[in-house]
């Protein structure tokens, strides 16, 4: 095995390990899924993570740290290096297809995508989603009852259709 194929198998590896890793927030959804982990690389030390938190003040930050560490290690992958990047700002957009239908099956409405970059890198930010459908019966007449869910990146609301109440997931 050449030294180029040998790094490509442990960063696969790497990659694999970091499907199992569950967020600590919203458990159904991988790191991977959530879109933090935004690389890894193999170095002469080992392997590095390149993390982006949801938002700088993220109480989950550390836990996440401890358990992409965790997860790497017992790959057998160590030693672990990880990186926290906050430029560019994590976003909503970074959400796998897979996590999005994870959040949905789980009962979580996904969030829409934020609106597409103009060349200036500049994007509009929507405070309130318009359309936010019901997981549980699809309807999109729903209602906003709050603005914060059970953590910061959820909002609470309403299906008038079957009234169910259901987080959103809110866009970044």
């Amino acid at each position: 095995m050449t030294v180029l194929a040998g790094r490509a198998s442990r960063i696969a590896a790497a990659w694999a390990a970091l499907d199992g890793v569950p967020d600590p927030e919203v458990p159904v959804l991988s790191v991977r899924d959530l879109g933090i982990v935004r690389g890894v690389l193999e170095t002469d030390d080992g392997i590095e993570v390149l993390l982006t938190p949801t938002y700088s003040g993220c109480p989950a930050t550390e836990v996440i740290a401890d358990s992409v560490r965790q997860a790497l290690d017992a790959a057998g992958l160590g030693p672990v290096k990880l990186t926290q990047r906050l430029a560019p700002a994590w976003t909503t957009d970074w959400i796998s297809d897979s996590g999005r239908s994870k959040l949905l099956a789980y009962g979580i409405a996904p969030p829409g995508g934020t609106s597409a970059v103009v060349p200036s890198g500049v994007g509009t930010i929507r405070i309130r989603p318009r359309d936010v459908a019901c997981p549980q019966c699809g309807s999109s007449q729903t209602e906003r009852l709050s603005a914060f869910g059970s953590t910061a990146c959820k909002a609470l609301y309403r299906c008038l259709a079957c009234r169910e109440p259901f987080e959103h997931f809110k866009p970044i």
